[in-house]
């Protein structure tokens, strides 16, 4: 996607350069500053503090850093100890252990000196996929916004709601919930993001109306619960949000507040789709309830970050001095709220039925 008008990837190596590259998403939307990864533990450190941030970038960022730890010792316990290291960087998303255990299953059956090579392409490879499975799921997303301008006669824009950012920062390029949105754009369809701030860490505010902008897609920002009052209102036509993790039967884990959109969505009759790349599945689990939900730092509930009259980035107390804070990142959507979900492989019900359809080789056992 673009930067200043320059295409541009969350994570990449340079020739010549034994690291690897990221935009830290910290500094956004106030300063473009991006960083340089040499070791396992700087990985880990910039998927622990959201340096980067969406699950699908959460599984590149580890493959890399399995990548540059071979690199610097390819033994048995170096591996082992960097998978550990990774996987534990992050519970929620499913896409960290399935790139830790993708790189794990195919470098420990080599010896040690064919791992680094091995490592490094694997990494690549991974990252690659990554945009190449967006793109699938740009394709397959357009036609829900291009039905929904037909359905408005062409005269105004596809009025999306989104929750969080799901575009192309959370991904390696492309986006996911918002790659339909940049496919219709690109092709000529006019459509408006309706962009929730997305408390308490502001990623919709700083990420998607930051990337959104980049891009030159009309948007607007909007508070956590303006949501339901545009609904209400017929200011919205679709709900579109992405997935750090989706059960075998359709329940899916987003951004705290995604599950809130999704009632609203319900008694509005406006569609809500979820956009699924495959990595993020996880038929281990049936019930939504059971996945892990990550309580992070109080201080992102009781303190605000932005930028003063000065130009310098700050953060602020909200609430009294001493005031506890419960902050769960992430929150269930049950299937049953979900009207489709989008995937590389189609759209279809959020269901084990539909998914099962797309993906049977994710579920062996008989049904």
């Amino acid at each position: 996607m673009n930067v200043q008008g320059k295409p541009t990837r969350t994570i990449w190596t340079e020739e010549g350069d034994d690291g690897t590259w990221i935009i830290d998403q910290t500094c956004l939307p106030y300063h473009f500053v991006v960083r340089r990864l040499t070791s396992a533990e700087e990985a880990a450190y910039a998927i622990r503090t959201m340096q980067v941030r969406g699950a699908p970038l959460i599984g590149a960022t580890a493959a890399h850093g399995i990548a540059l730890e071979m690199r610097r010792d390819p033994s048995d316990p170096s591996l082992d100890w960097a998978c550990s290291l990774l996987m534990g960087a992050r519970p929620t998303a499913v896409n960290l252990r399935w790139a830790v255990e993708r790189m794990r299953f195919a470098l420990k059956p080599l010896s040690p000196g064919m791992r680094p090579e091995a490592a490094r392409r694997l990494a690549a490879t991974i990252c690659d996929e990554d945009v190449a499975l967006n793109r699938s799921l740009a394709e397959h997303g357009l036609p829900l916004l291009l039905q929904a301008w037909h359905r408005k006669g062409k005269v105004s824009p596809v009025q999306v709601l989104t929750h969080c950012n799901a575009g192309w920062l959370a991904t390696v390029d492309g986006g996911t919930a918002l790659a339909p949105v940049y496919a219709a754009h690109d092709a000529g369809i006019p459509v408006h993001v309706w962009v929730d701030e997305t408390r308490p860490r502001n990623q919709g505010a700083s990420l998607t109306a930051w990337e959104l902008g980049q891009h030159g897609v009309p948007h607007t920002l909007i508070t956590d619960n303006a949501g339901g009052y545009l609904m209400q209102r017929g200011r919205v036509d679709l709900c579109l949000v992405g997935t750090d993790r989706t059960t075998a039967c359709g329940d899916v884990a987003n951004k705290i507040g995604t599950y809130l959109k999704a009632l609203a969505a319900r008694d509005n009759e406006i569609p809500f789709y979820v956009a699924l790349p495959s990595p993020s599945l996880d038929t281990s689990l049936r019930d939504g309830l059971n996945i892990p939900i990550e309580e992070r730092d109080p201080s992102e509930v009781t303190h605000l970050t932005g930028q003063l009259p000065s130009g310098e980035v700050a953060s602020v107390l909200l609430a009294p001095a001493g005031t506890r804070a419960a902050n769960p990142g992430f929150d269930v959507t049950p299937a049953r709220l979900i009207t489709a979900l989008i995937t590389e492989r189609g759209v279809c019900p959020a269901s084990e039925e539909g998914l099962r359809a797309l993906f049977p080789e994710r579920y062996p056992e008989t049904p």
